[in-house]
């Protein structure tokens, strides 16, 4: 997707079970157009969207079928759902998707998040993000390994850590701290490799002490 063009939304869900019918709005700045396909769907790998929304009850059950549908597509997927409970959570953010409980966003979040998705920003909403944290202080010794972990990043990247993990982007955090996005790309650059970390996902679940709960 260009910089220049709003985005293409594919809405996974069951008919009727979508609570936001009048989003996006004609004059959204990112969305473009929503594409509807339902279990156990099959049209996901024909359409040509930038994003794919899960809106579902269980997603320990469609969050699966839904990345068996996309196959080996690497489309950003964002769930959204009422379950908040951590182990559900914790198992959506480990395979690479955002997470919005229902009834802890606005519609607006949809559009950002979404827009977040396109840029390798893994988004949570308030509860999700709190979820994720109850998971990793349900870990033996959890305190002291996060407090090592975090020793390793100077004050400005524990600052920075500590508004990607609460769903905020490097946009969003620049604003935050009065910094360039590009200093804030930079700052997360050297986090990455301090923490050991593939990207923003992995780096937030280290910083949360979620890694070791998720291992196998």
């Amino acid at each position: 997707m260009r910089s220049s063009e709003r985005l293409s939304v594919a809405l996974a869900c069951t008919e009727g079970t979508w609570p936001h019918d009048d989003w996006p709005a004609p004059d959204d700045p990112y969305v473009d157009r929503v594409l509807r396909d339902s279990p156990p769907y099959r049209e996901l790998r024909k359409c040509a969207a930038d994003v794919v929304l899960l809106r579902c009850d269980e997603p320990g059950v469609s969050f699966p079928v839904l990345l068996e549908a996309l196959d080996t597509r690497s489309t950003p997927v964002i769930v959204v759902s009422p379950r908040r409970d951590t182990e559900t959570v914790v198992e959506v953010f480990r395979g690479g998707a955002g997470y919005l409980v229902e009834g802890d966003y606005c519609a607006h979040m949809l559009s950002s998040a979404a827009m977040a998705a396109t840029v390798g920003h893994t988004y949570l909403s308030p509860s999700a993000c709190a979820a994720l944290r109850e998971g990793a202080l349900r870990m033996p010794a959890a305190g002291d390994a996060m407090e090592r972990l975090r020793a390793l990043l100077s004050p400005r990247e524990q600052q920075i850590m500590e508004l990607l993990s609460t769903g905020l982007g490097a946009q969003e955090i620049g604003l935050r701290l009065r910094l360039s996005e590009k200093t804030v790309r930079n700052n997360l650059s050297n986090i990455y490799a301090k923490l050991d970390a593939r990207g923003g996902t992995d780096a937030v679940l280290r910083w949360l002490g979620a890694t070791p709960v998720l291992r196998t």
